[in-house]
């Protein structure tokens, strides 16, 4: 790409290698790619909308980094922790019957609001995942349910290049690595930790509790966890 690129086009292009990405899994368990699936061609048109109205500039943010996608959420629209409804009024694209609203992007959306609106968090902060494609694998009964990179130790082995190598991609974003938060303050932040100590990706890494383990496991401190995200993400960088 010659010229001045933005931010959008950074993301956007990543998006396009992702594509083209094919990855070696352990039996039992599969990729979601939305962006060479049944629906890329709504995905392209969706994701295209999005970050060209958040991120046509060139101004350096903060990561923000789940696990993976969710297979009837990101892993589907394309777009990390969007919902169906909320991409339509966005965007203007209709996107009805192939994702839907979760809790998770539900919490985040709150966070979003009471930081100062989705204009502000966007202007400061890249929303993405440490395995950007989606992971499924066949349970007992023989049906496809989520799963993150971590759960299998030969599911990591094999996944650790593709890891490594979509970290330093986002990088290139025109990311400000002053500061990183991981969303997961498990597994994901001990993965991503153990990571930044050998590369040295962020000059420090912020843990959040996962908007599930929230929503599901403690929603009546729900406005205590709030609170925590905006405490991190009002701070500066250094």
């Amino acid at each position: 790409m010659n010229g001045r690129t933005t931010v959008a086009d950074r993301i956007l292009q990543f998006n396009e290698e992702l594509a083209e990405t094919t990855l070696e899994l352990p039996p039992g368990f599969a990729v979601i790619n939305p962006f060479s699936g049944p629906q890329k061609e709504r995905v392209r048109e969706v994701t295209t909308a999005f970050y060209r109205k958040y991120y046509d500039d060139d101004r350096p943010r903060r990561l923000v980094l789940g696990s993976s996608p969710a297979r009837r959420g990101t892993a589907v629209t394309g777009v990390p922790f969007e919902d169906a409804k909320l991409l339509e009024s966005e965007t203007g694209v209709d996107v009805d019957g192939y994702a839907v609203s979760r809790p998770s992007a539900g919490f985040l959306h709150d966070v979003i609001r009471r930081y100062g609106g989705r204009e502000r968090f966007y202007a400061d902060f890249v929303m993405s995942f440490v395995c950007p494609l989606g992971l499924v694998r066949t349970n007992p009964q023989g049906r496809e349910v989520n799963c993150n990179y971590y759960e299998n130790k030969k599911l990591l082995e094999l996944l650790n290049s593709f890891l490594m190598k979509s970290l330093e991609r986002q990088l290139t974003f025109g990311i400000d690595a002053s500061v990183c938060y991981c969303i997961g303050s498990g597994e994901n932040f001990s993965f991503l930790s153990k990571v930044n100590e050998s590369q040295r990706f962020f000059k420090k890494i912020v843990p959040l509790e996962h908007p599930r383990f929230i929503t599901q496991y403690n929603g009546a401190r729900k406005e205590e966890f709030a609170e925590k995200y905006l405490s991190a993400l009002r701070r500066d960088g250094d």
